[in-house]
């Protein structure tokens, strides 16, 4: 009993505020760009999908952002999350390192999502809209926009990828539990998926095309993105500001923080407020992001502007791409099949602040089994990806004789994901990776746009 397990938090202790670094990150950040002309995109580019709410805590240049009271009553559901000391997984290493997880598989909807998805029915619901439409790729963020809507009282719509509509059918009952519709994507409903047929797999960029075009045809429905845009990692720094006072509760500050990336909200939400201490020179520490070699932006992607969606109705941002009408192979990680990432991330990744790692699908799958016989925690298919750069990081202490606190992102558990596990169990899982071809044929596909230097 002397070595405690987890460290918790009290309802007290939920921050009241989110961190924004988007004041922090080194130079001047590059504006988003209208699609039509290319010139930056202002507050009435975002206005015909987003509430006015959103659109300034994306652009905000305050370091804070206080909390709505209504959002924290909300959150008090699930937050605080536990912190957990992953002891039993370090003997298994035979690392001297020290590794802690936040786990945030405790919400509702059994994911980090919930802590956007609340903030964003919030402010639009105080706007008046009637009706969200989203995307979703492993259904985490779809679940959790219909939990958030049922909340409010607003109607939700969402497109799913269809692959992962059809390798996880229990997650589409959580979205209609709470009410919402969910349609597989690409769908005949809209024009953006129409002219996708052919991709019969989906692809997180034709969802998004597919939900901002029925957004933009209804004055009663607002767009809601659960990943890349400003205002979506603001709010998900609840995780890591938590993280920080459990850390100090342990008597550890991490050395590294890993978390999964795909759009990048996991991430910036436990490490940014650690990345603000490096920032201003008050801690050292690194942060490695974990990515799919099936979907490898940050590690193989180019540096332009391009599309958040397949179809081209969403501001152009600055990100590394594999292309917006890239379909990446349909891995388990379904919530990593993205072709971009947040821009914040981006730039945190050419600044050199943020290191990132490609992993294949069976490496992840079995770190994913090790942790779980150790730990008892199934992961999710997307944070396996983390638990395996976790798992270099404490062998590479153990090689080195060298005490190392790792501190990562288990941001969902896997109940939904029992399919994958039993692919992957029978010895069935492939292991898709992105080609030299493929990013040639994307970068070629690429929008005129500024040049990036």
């Amino acid at each position: 009993m002397s070595e405690p397990v987890k460290f918790l938090l009290s309802e007290r202790d939920i921050p009241e505020r989110w961190v924004n670094l988007l004041v922090d990150l080194p130079g001047d950040p590059l504006p988003p760009l209208n699609p039509q002309t290319l010139e930056p995109a202002g507050p009435a580019d975002l206005t015909p999908i987003f509430p006015i709410g959103l659109i300034e805590q994306e652009v905000s240049s305050e370091p804070e952002v206080a909390i709505p009271e209504q959002v924290l009553e909300a959150y008090k559901l699930w937050r605080p999350t536990p912190l957990f000391r992953a002891r039993r997984l370090e003997r298994e290493l035979g690392t001297p390192a020290r590794i802690y997880y936040k786990y945030e598989g405790v919400s509702p909807a059994g994911s980090h999502k919930p802590n956007t998805a609340v903030a964003q029915a919030y402010e639009n619901a105080r706007a008046g809209v009637k009706r969200l439409t989203t995307e979703t790729g492993a259904g985490q963020w779809g679940s959790a926009l219909a939990f958030a809507c049922s909340l409010f009282g607003l109607d939700c719509e969402v497109f799913m990828v269809g692959s992962s509509y059809d390798q996880k059918p229990y997650r589409r009952s959580m979205m209609q539990t709470w009410g919402a519709t969910v349609h597989r994507s690409p769908s005949t409903l809209t024009g953006s998926g129409r002219g996708q047929q052919a991709h019969s797999t989906g692809s997180l960029g034709i969802a998004i095309s597919e939900a901002v075009e029925v957004a933009a045809s209804r004055e009663d429905t607002n767009y809601s993105l659960g990943s890349v845009l400003n205002h979506v990692l603001l709010h998900q720094t609840v995780i890591g500001q938590e993280a920080a006072a459990q850390m100090e509760m342990a008597g550890d500050v991490p050395d590294v923080v890993i978390g999964c990336v795909g759009g990048g909200s996991n991430f910036a939400g436990l490490a940014f407020p650690f990345v603000r201490r490096v920032l201003g020179g008050q801690a050292k520490m690194r942060f490695l992001a974990a990515e799919p070699s099936a979907c490898p932006t940050l590690t193989r992607g180019a540096y332009r502007y391009d599309f958040g969606d397949t179809a081209g109705l969403t501001p152009l941002m600055p990100m590394f791409t594999l292309g917006h009408d890239f379909v990446p192979p349909p891995v388990h990680a379904g919530g990593l099949r993205y072709h971009g990432d947040a821009p914040m991330i981006c730039g945190l990744v050419r600044a050199g602040v943020i290191e990132a790692r490609a992993y294949r699908q069976n490496e992840t799958f079995a770190a994913a089994v090790r942790f779980a016989r150790s730990e008892g925690i199934i992961p999710a298919p997307e944070p396996a990806h983390a638990i395996r750069a976790v798992i270099e990081e404490a062998e590479a202490a153990r090689e080195a004789d060298e005490e190392r606190v790792i501190l990562f992102g288990l941001c969902g558990h896997g109940h939904f994901d029992l399919s994958a596990y039993d692919a992957y169990l029978a010895g069935e899982l492939d292991d898709p990776e992105f080609s030299t071809q493929e990013m040639e044929e994307a970068l070629r596909r690429l929008p005129e746009a500024p040049a990036l230097a």
